[in-house]
């Protein structure tokens, strides 16, 4: 479980750390212009938004509390997938036990 939860970690610190190159060598807002006039770019985003929904429904049904589900899920569009990567850290014990008990 400790490894999992390494791997996660490690991929959450090179994507905050591409977040933090990106933002510092070019315009956001051309980005996005270019994103969404290319094809490819528009699917891109369509995957970063499924996988934004999914991390989403899994907070939502393993969280046992509606209110500290919601205060995880809201960030998540601005944050991102280093934010559901922190709730995975913290939730994978959990989440092994749930699924132990099926």
């Amino acid at each position: 479980m400790k490894i999992l939860q390494i791997l996660i970690a490690a991929g959450a610190l090179g994507l905050a750390a591409l977040i933090v190159v990106a933002i510092s060598a070019g315009s956001f807002s051309e980005a996005g212009s270019w994103l969404m006039s290319d094809p490819w770019g528009r699917v891109t985003l369509a995957d970063l938004y499924l996988g934004f929904v999914l991390a989403a429904a899994v907070i939502w049904l393993c969280e046992p509390r509606p209110l500290v589900a919601v205060l995880w899920i809201l960030p998540i569009p601005v944050l991102g997938n280093v934010w559901a990567a922190v709730w995975f850290i913290l939730r994978l014990p959990h989440l092994r036990e749930r699924i132990a008990r099926r």
